[in-house]
């Protein structure tokens, strides 16, 4: 599941699923991300521009689940896209950040191959420290929504259960740097 709802307020609004990487909305790559790393099928949460952003971007790969509620931060697009996917018969959600291309495929990978059952939990690390992506297990998504407020997302989640957490070293094939600012945009290419 790609969430790519935000609105890029420190970024003078402007989308962060539409800022070009490589000549293709970030979107994009973060989506041949999930693919190339062995997910489907998969899911996007889009928010902010969510009509301009399926305009210009390639997602018929995926599942689009609009998020009115996107102003609201990450832990409504998080809801949403749980909310989409209870019912599909998924066993696990890996969760990327649509801000994050320095994540690729072979983090996506490493991290959906610590999937063992319904309730596992597992997240990327960089040099010890949890990122992203995130693998949900199906058994947790009831406790991730209801505590997923504001802009944080699963954090409070993840804190209360950091013993269950299998943590996955990428930071030999991944780089977690956010486009968050102005001067973050020196990362696309």
């Amino acid at each position: 599941m790609l969430l790519a709802a935000g609105g890029g307020r420190r970024l003078g609004g402007r989308p962060k699923a539409l800022l070009e990487h490589r000549g293709r909305p970030l979107v994009e790559h973060a989506l041949r991300a999930l693919r190339n790393g062995g997910c489907g099928p998969v899911h996007v949460v889009l928010g902010a521009a969510a009509e301009t952003v399926q305009t210009r971007a390639d997602l018929s790969c995926c599942t689009v689940t609009a998020n009115p509620q996107w102003p609201e931060g990450m832990g409504s697009s998080l809801r949403a896209g749980l909310g989409a996917l209870a019912g599909t018969g998924a066993d696990a959600a890996l969760v990327l950040l649509v801000d994050q291309p320095g994540i690729g495929a072979q983090a996506v990978a490493r991290v959906r191959s610590a999937y063992r059952s319904r309730v596992s939990l597992a997240a990327a690390s960089y040099d010890g420290e949890r990122g992203h992506p995130v693998l949900f297990g199906a058994d947790r998504w009831a406790d991730v929504a209801a505590g997923a407020v504001g802009d944080q997302g699963a954090r409070t989640y993840l804190r209360t259960h950091r013993d269950a957490i299998t943590l996955v070293e990428c930071s030999d094939v991944a780089e977690a740097y956010d486009i968050d600012t102005a001067e973050d945009l020196t990362h696309l290419e």
